[in-house]
């Protein structure tokens, strides 16, 4: 490898500085443990960034973990040790000091350069930095990264720390590694090795920027970036100065000898406010830090700021105690998804991947994504694209579903890690919150946990103590919280009054119609399973024949007892199919009635309720799971169904008491106005009762209208509706199940019309069609649909528009297998 980095032009005494990328030449051997025997002794060419499954993988040397029971089959990778190896040739530039740096390890390695150990690294959560001045030779280098099985490491980091309660066998809580790398109840065990971020040699000389630490606060007509320099010196008496420049304004600050941090602050008129999506734009603003000596500038860092406050109104009041997120001084109700690895192999994903899913986010309502604490802090592509979309971010530390270790030599990574992370995620402006675990704090008081641990750390002075403490320190503006679900001191941490809210006991044992039962101030957690798409169920799983318990399926439902919950849960609502088609189906219908319901639910309870974050947004491969956008990309209903529940402006029917109401929920800031109308009719058409009132809405805000006991008490409740109509929005209120109601087999019309990028469907009923929805996919793997879960009463039609590419001619389109409603699964 020849060394081929980027000069800057100067003619001062100083040089620029060099950083060369080290990503060419590099090979990989297994170098002990139970590789097989056309692996051993190969010299497998290896990408970096990269890690040990896509090197095989690309050498045709494992089949892919995620078809059929091929983990099991990949299971011996995290086993072994492996070794990647790489030769480059260096020249001395001029320059003091020269660094490797990795921008992560995954995860115990040592790096070893012309034979000499110069880094052991043990957490694939933070970067490395490292003087190899003294390891360099002129000419050929030989640099070698060594890792150990993170299986066998993390279970002898167990047995030396103490075991400690978790709900998966294998020991996450004692590596600082993904947990769910390890393997979840939607996750694949992959135990992945490799240099998973990228690496390089950087040559400098004085003095270079260590970290930057920013605050961009808003100020009347404009703003003002404050930032913090930490500064690297290789000459401790040299002359330098920081500067930071932000829209044309620049300040300096001269930096005395010896010191190895410094403030600057520069103010920039007229910058406008960074808005959550749907509360306004989101302009930022390129700012950038340099660090100069007299003779010319030795480095520079550019970031682009958003100007913005942000702020947890947690002040009690007489139901408890809020959790309502404020932007500029605006409440936001939170509507929001939390996020996982987005593959269970992490370096395939770019910012193209980012982008597709955070847009798909975007065009189901979300405005908030919560990235959780069993998976990774994500790449600055991932905040850099939610900084643009007006997406909210909150960020877990990376501590999930465990009880973890406070000793050494776990403590110091996990400090290391947690310094490193805090301001990088602070500097933007869609960070909202930084969250010290995912159910840890909950685990301890409610699972066991006490007894088990018998007086062994748990992880509460990081969640108490270390971390509070650091982000005061490094970002002091950034919301904390210790946990979630999280009430304030002295409360049960899943108190429904207080705080932030998990609610698992509907999905593994009860009703999903149960959580009406709850008005949590926040919902940070709850979701209910269905099956993946078709296309994709069919791609990884080649069962023959294909049932919800054949092989194939089983390996892709994670879950305990997943498909006894499954069915469980359909029951109430849908007789059990007995063909696979239709059992997919039901369960994805089902998936999405039941977290449509919660949401209808919780938005309606709004401002007691001030959010609703869904588990889960997305999947790390194809199964069976949580999720509203399946392991390859495809929409399920559920991604309908939250689109159609965190609608801008919706309108529900909710009960209340013994009668029902119709809510109207306003999330726009315009004030809403018109008739309500209120109607019950029969499922053939035939009209039972109506009221027709005016109500106003203003914005941000939501009305509850009672329902008359005349239009709203049905005669015949196996086959009426009442609907509540206002402004353009819709909301339904069955009196019975599916099952148990009178719906008919679909009579649907339709006529096509080809337009760029696709086909435009009407759909028109003769009968009540509840829940028409497309599995597009069937018709062609790469169609998408954003329309789906429409309920039509007689002669009403519905728009589809279907992207694709090709020709895709009506027959198709429509298929039995591609129009599905909910009537299919009742009628004789």
């Amino acid at each position: 490898m020849d060394l081929q980095g980027t000069h800057y032009r100067s003619s001062q005494v100083t040089p620029p500085p060099l950083r060369t990328e080290l990503h060419s030449g590099w090979t990989l051997r297994a170098s002990a443990g139970p590789a097989p025997e056309a692996v051993l002794g190969a010299a497998i060419p290896a990408a970096v960034p990269g890690c040990v499954h896509t090197d095989l993988l690309a050498a045709g040397l494992i089949p892919d973990p995620y078809l059929d029971g091929n983990e099991s089959l990949t299971s011996w990778i995290g086993l072994v040790d492996w070794t990647y190896r790489t030769a480059f040739t260096w020249e001395p530039g001029g320059h003091d000091r020269h660094d490797l740096v990795f921008d992560g390890l995954d995860t115990v390695a040592a790096v070893s350069l012309n034979g000499r150990v110069v880094l052991d690294a043990a957490n694939q959560h933070r970067s490395y930095r490292v003087d190899v001045r003294e390891a360099l030779v002129e000419g050929r280098n030989e640099l070698e990264v060594r890792f150990r099985s993170p299986v066998r490491y993390a279970n002898e980091q167990s047995r030396a720390l103490g075991a400690r309660p978790r709900p998966y066998p294998m020991p996450y809580e004692a590596i600082r590694k993904s947990a769910s790398n390890f393997g979840w109840d939607w996750g694949i065990a992959t135990y992945t090795s490799g240099i998973w971020r990228p690496v390089r040699l950087e040559s400098w000389s004085v003095a270079r920027i260590a970290e930057v630490r920013l605050d961009a606060v808003p100020l009347p007509g404009g703003g003002r970036l404050e930032a913090e320099i930490v500064i690297e010196r290789h000459d401790p008496d040299a002359a330098l100065t920081a500067r930071a420049s932000l829209r044309g304004s620049e300040a300096a600050v001269e930096i005395p000898a010896g010191a190895d941090t410094v403030r600057v602050a520069v103010e920039a008129p007229g910058v406008r406010r960074w808005w959550p999506v749907g509360y306004g734009d989101q302009p930022l603003y390129d700012a950038e830090l340099t660090l100069d000596t007299p003779d010319g500038p030795l480095d520079a860092v550019e970031r682009r700021i958003g100007f913005r406050t942000v702020r947890w109104d947690t002040e009690p009041d007489d139901e408890g105690t809020p959790f309502t997120l404020v932007v500029n001084d605006r409440p936001v109700f939170v509507k929001g998804a939390n996020w996982i690895p987005d593959d269970a192999l992490p370096v395939r994903i770019d910012r193209a991947r980012y982008e597709r899913r955070l847009r798909q986010a975007l065009a189901a309502n979300l405005n908030l994504i919560r990235v959780w604490g069993g998976g990774l802090y994500e790449s600055e592509d991932f905040f850099e694209l939610c900084d643009e979309l007006g997406l909210l971010t909150w960020q877990d530390l990376l501590f999930a579903c465990a009880a973890y270790p406070e000793e050494e030599p776990l403590r110091s990574e996990v400090e290391a890690e947690v310094r490193e992370q805090i301001p990088r995620l602070a500097s933007h402006p869609s960070l909202v919150l930084l969250c010290g675990n995912n159910e840890n704090l909950w685990g301890y008081e409610d699972w066991g946990w006490k007894t088990i641990l018998d007086g062994r750390t748990w992880g509460a002075d990081y969640y108490y103590e270390l971390f509070p403490r650091l982000v005061e320190e490094l970002a002091p503006r950034t919301p904390y919280i210790p946990g979630s679900p999280y009430s304030p001191p002295g409360m049960h941490p899943n108190t429904e009054a207080h705080g932030s809210m998990h609610l698992w006991e509907q999905w593994n044992r009860r009703d999903w119609t149960t959580y009406a039962e709850h008005r949590p101030r926040f919902a940070a957690e709850f979701g209910w399973q269905g099956p993946p798409a078709w296309s994709t169920l069919v791609r990884a799983v080649s069962d023959e024949p294909l049932t919800p318990e054949s092989p194939g399926m089983i390996a892709h439902q994670k879950a305990a007892e997943g498909n006894t919950k499954l069915t469980r849960g359909l029951v109430p609502h849908f007789r059990v199919p007995d063909d696979m088609e239709n059992w997919h189906w039901a369960m994805q219908l089902n998936q999405a009635m039941a977290v449509r319901f919660a949401l209808e639910h919780f938005r309606s309870w709004a401002p007691r309720t001030m959010g609703a974050v869904v588990w889960q947004l997305n999947d790390c491969w194809p199964v069976t799971s949580w999720s509203a956008i399946d392991g390859e990309e495809r929409l399920k209903p559920l991604w309908h169904g939250v689109r159609s529940a965190f609608a801008p402006r919706l309108v529900t029917v909710q009960q209340r008491g013994e009668r029902l109401a119709a809510v109207l929920c306003n999330d726009t800031g315009d004030d809403w106005d018109g008739d309500l109308v209120l109607r019950r009719t029969a499922f053939d058409g035939t009209p039972l009762a109506e009221r027709i009132a005016p109500a106003f809405v203003a914005a941000r805000c939501t009305l509850e209208v009672p329902i008359d006991p005349a239009v709203a008490a049905g005669g015949s409740p196996a086959d009426e509706v009442l609907t509540a109509s206002f402004g353009g929005e819709r909301g339904l209120w069955f009196y019975t199940e599916p099952r148990d109601s009178r719906l008919e087999k679909p009579e649907l019309t339709v006529r096509s019309e080809p337009v760029e990028g696709g086909t435009e469907l009407l759909f028109t009923a003769a009968n009540l069609v509840r829940d028409l929805t497309l599995l597009i996919d069937k018709a062609d793997p790469d169609a998408v649909t954003e329309q789906g879960l429409v309920t039509l009463l007689p002669d009403e039609s519905a728009r589809f528009l279907v992207r694709h590419r090709g020709g895709l001619d009506l027959e198709a389109l429509t298929a039995p297998g591609v129009v599905r409603s909910a009537n299919e699964l009742v009628a004789e």
